[in-house]
Order: structure tokens, then C-alpha cells, then sequence
């Protein structure tokens, strides 16, 4: 697919270095050298043309969903490097299910550190999807926001990209700023800020995203000192200036203080990051958009996002690879209903679970996350994520999900004046060994935002809201079996230690999907060390 790209690639590296000479030179005109915009139009004139091609084959196999399938299952198996031989030569769907029986995420190998390991991304997987996914994102994103990907109108402010894909031609031709590859998330803001002309904000994640707001917060004098100090020229100083400036007015809409024609803040979908998205949307991002351009889960892409003016968080499943099954759930319950189904055959308003083949292990896994079908395009599922079934609190067998009780201290957070939920975790009493005699409970830990103290009725309000949302749990508390919610509130800067503490496993995958429910101790002291009230 890209050899037809190779003269414009070409073209765009012999020019780069010219331009960077260019941008060196000492000038009065704020305006871009012919040789930026040239370069520029070169590679968006390669994108273009891959982002049509790549629009033509997915309108080509969601049209004809069942046989796409079909050929992505049968490229799995002639690339399986499993001992199952008999496998390669069929492609019956029957025999596939036969031979394979589902296994759950959570039954793969976890390393003695408790630390669960999900199933390996083939480079297949996060090829063809991750690049469809980047190629139609960008192009979407330039449809619907003509200015967002100007020359220097977009910066990164984490190390990771939100990008699934990394493009083979220079990110400064399609608008970034800062040197490539960087990894000092420090150097990248300060890049940021030094462009008061920057029109999309990009980050890996939401909760990334997240940290650096609170980061800039904490370290707000800091970073205008460098500022000031990085040119002896007035620009950059009176920069530090407008920096102070915008932080002192709060986070609020702190975002449009700062980059006053930034229209959209881009990040990449996974699980646990929904609270983040609400938390940077009412404050410090408000008033922008956001768009992701893929669902990603166990560490790879896929769902493809085709609708950035559309509701944030609605998916298409592409036929064509890795092979997706979806598993259907009983109405009402999160259980098994029956065998898995193809994407043409998902019904809409229906909830599935995910099911994954690798390529290399020949693992039919079932990832957890649980989607419901909105519509269709073509013979292929619109979907937007639910919850995933890992992540359910059960002291009793009440099997509390992810969604019911996100929704649950939802509605408690907004009845306490002032405050604006950041993060939480929940832990089940038997893991700190917290129960002390009493019936077992569950152990809930909160990153809030204008609340520095919880008083007992405000930590009262989540126990009766979690009544409200779950009639077993209610039964429970009424007969004494669980013992009511117990809510700490923990400093800034302890979700982003537990972040770094899963990210710190070798096959901790990207994005991280956040876990709301730890299952292991080592991991709930982090959040226990670091409480506040």
C-alpha cells in the first residue's frame, strides 16, 4: 500500500532539512517559509491519497462482512505458529469454535507479582487496523476541523502518541511541534506552551492528559520560570506572563487561556478512561472537543472512529483483521447467552463481549470488554463501549459492575458541593484485610477537585446511592451480610503512581487500561499509602 507513497516520501525528506534550516533563520515575518508549506501540502497530498484507499477497502470488505472474515480467519491461521496443524487448511467457523474453545483474559498466565498478562498483539493486529485507524482518523479530523492540522498547529504533551500507527513521514510536515520521539513529557509541554497558536492538543490517554493539567497546577511557577528564562528575546517572557496569568484564573477553561484557538484535544479510547474525559471536559479543557481515532484494548486497536462530529466514543469493527468474534450476554446479567456470532450477524441494541484470535498463540480470548451495537455501516457494527467484565466488585456474590458502580459514585460525587470526581479505585475489604470484625465491604479511594476534607455524610451518600443502583447489594446491606462503603479521599499524584507501578510490568500493554477494581494488595497500598481524609 505504500509503495505508491514512496516519491512523495522521498520528497518530504529531502525537504525537511531544508526547512528546519529555514525556521532558523532570524526573521521578522510570523508567516511559514514557502518550504514549510510546500512540504506540508506533500505529505498531506500522501495522506490523502492512502486515506482514500484506505476508505475504499473498508467500504469494500464491511460490504461483504462474512467473506472478509472469512480471509482474515484464514490469515490467522496460516500465520499460527501453534502446534495445531489441522487448523491451517480450514476455514469453517464451525470447526474454528471446535478446536478453540474461549478462554477468558483472566485465565492466561499472571506472573508471580499478580500483575495479569493479557494476550499478545499480533504485529497483523496492529497493523492493519492501527493503520487504518490513523490514516482515517487524520482525515476525518482535517474534514471536520480544516485548521487543526496546519504547519505547527498541534502538539503532544506525553510521550506516547494517541496515534495508533506512526506515519513514515515527518510529524512536522502534518503540524507537530517538538523534536520526535521525545520522552521528557516536561520538555514536550514546555514545547507547548511556548506556541500560543496551537489548535489541537494531543496526548496517549485521557488520564495522561489529566496529569499533565494537574502537573501544570502544581508546577505552574516552575514551568513560567523556564519559560521566561528559555529566550532572551520578549516573546517567551511575556509568555511566562500570559502562563501565570491563565492559572491564576483556575482550571476552568484553563486550556483556551492558554492556546486560545485550540478547537480539539485528541487521545486515544480504553478502558477506565471515561471519568478523565468528564474531569478535563468540565474543567480544564472545556468548551473543546475531543476525538479518538480508535478503541483500543489489550494493547492494540479495534475499533476505528470515522465520526469525529459525532458523540465522542461510538466505534466501527472492521472485518478485515485481527478476527473478531462477538459473544453474546444475557439481557439484563453480564453471563455467557450463547456460541459467539460474526460482526454481520450482531444485532443492534444488543451487548457483546469481544472475543480475540491471536494469530501466534491461536488463543480465542475473551477480552472483557462488553460493547453495545448503536447502528451499522455496511454489514458491520457501530459499537460503543459499556464496561468490562473484569472489573466487578463482589464481597457477597452481589457481582457490582464496573458501569453500576461508576454510575453510583457518580451520583454521590455530585451531590458533594463543590467537588469534581478525578479518579477512583475500589478494593474488596479481604484484600487489606480491613474488615476488622465487621461484615465485609468494599474499600473505595477518590481523586476529587475542589473537596479537600469528605465529612461521614458525604461518604454516607456512595452507600446509599450504590443501594439505589443495585437491588442484591441493597438486600445485602438491609440483612447485614455487607457492611457499608468506606471512602478515602488520596492526594494528587497517587492514581498517577499506580499507573506507573502497572506500566512498570514487561507486558503491561498501551494504552493502559485503567483498573477501577484492584485485585491485589501491592497494588491498593499505593492508593492507601497516599490518603489524605
Amino acid at each position: 500500500m505504500l509503495l505508491p507513497l514512496l516519491p512523495c516520501l522521498v520528497l518530504c525528506l529531502l525537504l525537511l532539512p531544508l526547512a528546519v534550516l529555514w525556521r532558523r533563520r532570524p526573521s521578522q515575518d510570523a508567516r511559514l517559509s514557502w518550504l514549510v508549506h510546500l512540504q506540508h501540502r506533500v505529505a498531506w497530498g500522501a495522506l490523502c491519497w492512502a486515506a482514500a484507499w484506505q476508505r475504499k477497502s473498508l467500504v469494500r470488505s464491511t460490504l461483504h462482512a462474512g467473506q472478509s472474515q472469512q480471509r482474515a480467519l484464514r490469515r490467522c491461521l496460516q500465520g499460527a505458529q501453534s502446534p495445531r496443524c489441522p487448523l491451517r487448511g480450514s476455514t469453517d467457523i464451525g470447526v474454528f469454535r471446535n478446536h478453540l474453545p474461549l478462554t477468558k483474559a483472566s485465565q492466561l498466565q499472571e506472573e508471580e507479582s499478580g500483575v495479569q498478562l493479557l494476550p499478545p498483539a499480533s504485529n497483523q493486529y496492529r497493523g492493519e487496523v492501527s493503520l487504518q485507524a490513523t490514516l482515517l482518523g487524520l482525515a476525518a479530523l482535517k474534514k471536520t476541523c480544516p485548521e487543526v492540522l496546519a504547519p505547527e498547529g498541534t502538539a503532544r504533551v506525553t510521550p506516547s502518541s494517541p496515534w495508533p500507527y506512526p506515519l513514515p513521514w515527518p510529524w512536522h510536515a502534518l503540524g507537530h511541534l517538538g523534536p520526535a520521539g521525545a520522552k521528557d513529557p516536561r520538555a514536550l509541554l514546555l514545547e507547548a506552551l511556548r506556541s500560543p497558536g496551537l489548535r489541537a492538543l494531543e496526548a496517549g490517554t485521557a488520564v495522561e492528559l489529566l496529569d499533565v493539567f494537574l502537573g501544570l497546577e502544581a508546577d505552574g511557577e516552575e514551568l513560567a520560570e523556564a519559560l521566561a528564562a528559555g529566550n532572551p528575546g520578549a516573546s517567551l517572557p511575556r509568555r511566562a506572563a500570559e502562563l501565570r496569568e491563565a492559572l491564576e484564573q483556575g482550571p476552568r477553561g484553563l486550556a483556551l487561556r492558554l492556546w486560545p484557538k485550540l478547537q480539539v484535544v485528541v487521545t486515544l479510547d480504553a478502558g477506565g478512561q471515561a471519568e478523565a474525559v468528564a474531569a478535563l471536559g468540565a474543567l480544564w479543557c472545556q468548551g473543546l472537543a475531543f476525538f479518538s481515532p480508535a478503541y483500543a484494548a489489550s494493547g492494540g486497536a479495534v475499533g476505528l472512529s470515522l465520526w469525529p462530529e459525532q458523540p465522542h466514543g461510538l466505534y466501527l469493527l472492521p472485518p478485515g483483521g485481527p478476527f473478531i468474534e462477538l459473544l453474546p450476554l444475557k439481557e439484563g446479567t453480564r453471563e455467557e447467552a450463547a456460541p459467539t456470532v460474526l460482526l454481520a450477524e450482531a444485532q443492534k441494541g444488543k451487548e457483546y463481549e469481544l472475543v480475540l484470535t491471536d494469530h501466534t498463540s491461536l488463543t480465542r480470548c475473551r477480552l472483557g470488554d462488553v460493547v453495545q451495537v448503536v447502528g451499522a455501516y455496511n454489514q458491520c457494527p457501530v459499537v460503543r463501549f459499556i464496561c468490562r467484565l473484569g472489573q466487578t466488585l463482589s464481597v457477597r456474590g452481589e457481582d457490582t459492575g464496573e458501569d453500576v458502580f461508576s454510575e453510583a459514585l457518580g451520583r454521590a460525587v455530585g451531590q458533594w458541593p463543590g467537588a469534581r470526581l478525578l479518579d477512583h479505585g475500589c478494593v474488596e475489604s479481604s484484600i487489606l484485610d480491613s474488615s476488622e470484625g465487621s461484615a465485609p465491604h468494599y474499600e473505595v479511594f477518590v481523586a476529587l477537585k475542589g473537596l479537600r476534607n469528605l465529612s461521614e455524610e458525604n461518604r454516607d451518600k456512595l452507600d446509599h446511592c450504590l443501594q439505589e443502583a443495585s437491588a442484591r447489594y441493597k438486600s445485602l446491606r438491609f440483612r447485614g451480610s455487607v457492611g457499608p462503603a468506606r471512602v478515602h479521599l488520596v492526594g494528587w499524584g497517587a492514581f498517577r503512581e499506580l499507573r506507573a507501578a502497572l506500566a512498570a510490568c514487561p507486558s503491561a500493554p498501551f494504552p493502559p487500561e485503567m483498573p477501577r477494581v484492584l485485585k491485589h494488595r501491592y497494588l491498593a497500598q499505593h492508593l492507601q499509602r497516599r490518603v489524605v481524609s
